[in-house]
């Protein structure tokens, strides 16, 4: 979707005097790109295309690296982001991720009245890497099962997930659907195993490699990681995973109620 053609808007320059700190282009340029956003209608469940950035140059009357500094700037607040060979897009509005909720992916997202969908990337008997063996307090090369998927919220890919399965609690998971089926439902249903604990690490990353190609996120952009460790109804761990989120796509949520006094 492209922006009404118009004039260029010309920024002005302030200068500094003697007391005062002089505002960077860059921040009023932000400024100028908010009311480009909220003109284009910034539907808050469907992603919309910025005009190009030649176009907005032209527009705003701006160089390339203050345009660029703008738009990393609206990156890194989740207000824009960009996708591979396609240009800068509106952030829809973000998930709500109860982190103790634990709802499967497709149970959240349509919970909160939008639309999800799975693609299964792969699904195979793995050696277990040391990090993974550990986890699962199995041996390292031990086999386990390795599932990875890409998840979409409205049609927007945000989410890569990487989880890995003890094969003793699981045996022919890999059998199943797994683009159509919830690991949380089979567990219950087909093996009688019941999530009753995670341990959750959180903390911040940049996309690249395999992750970065499947949301089709530029290298180097911000992502939000999630590692669970899932132990069932009798304390014994029985899978882990790696969640790789677009940073701009959802926001945690935790309610605990504090120790002592």
């Amino acid at each position: 979707m492209s922006a009404p053609r118009t004039q260029p808007i010309a920024l002005e320059c302030h200068h500094s005097t003697p007391g005062s700190v002089s505002t960077p282009t860059w921040h009023r340029l932000r400024d100028a790109l908010l009311a480009l956003i909220d003109s284009l209608g910034n539907n808050r469940k469907r992603p919309c295309r910025l005009p190009a950035e030649r176009e907005m140059i032209a527009r705003f009357s701006t160089t390339r690296i203050t345009l660029r500094d703008a738009l990393t700037q609206l990156e890194g607040e989740g207000r824009i982001y960009r996708e591979n060979r396609r240009g800068w897009f509106i952030a829809p509005s973000r998930l709500h991720y109860d982190l103790l909720a634990g709802l499967a992916f497709h149970d959240m997202v349509e919970s909160q009245q939008r639309q999800a969908s799975t693609l299964l990337l792969s699904a195979s008997t793995v050696p277990a890497p040391l990090h993974i063996a550990r986890r699962l307090w199995l041996s390292e090369g031990s086999a386990v099962q390795r599932i990875v998927r890409v998840r979409a919220i409205d049609g927007r890919r945000v989410l890569y997930v990487e989880h890995h399965l003890r094969p003793d609690c699981f045996p022919g998971i890999l059998d199943f659907d797994l683009a159509q089926h919830s690991l949380t439902a089979l567990y219950r249903h087909e093996y009688a195993i019941r999530i009753a604990r995670v341990d959750y690490e959180l903390g911040s990353t940049i996309f690249g490699g395999p992750a970065g190609e499947a949301l089709h996120a530029t290298p180097g952009t911000a992502a939000q990681r999630i590692t669970r460790i899932n132990r069932d109804q009798n304390g014994r761990v029985v899978d882990c995973d790696d969640e790789y989120w677009r940073h701009d796509a959802i926001e945690l949520a935790l309610s605990a109620v504090p120790r002592g006094g």
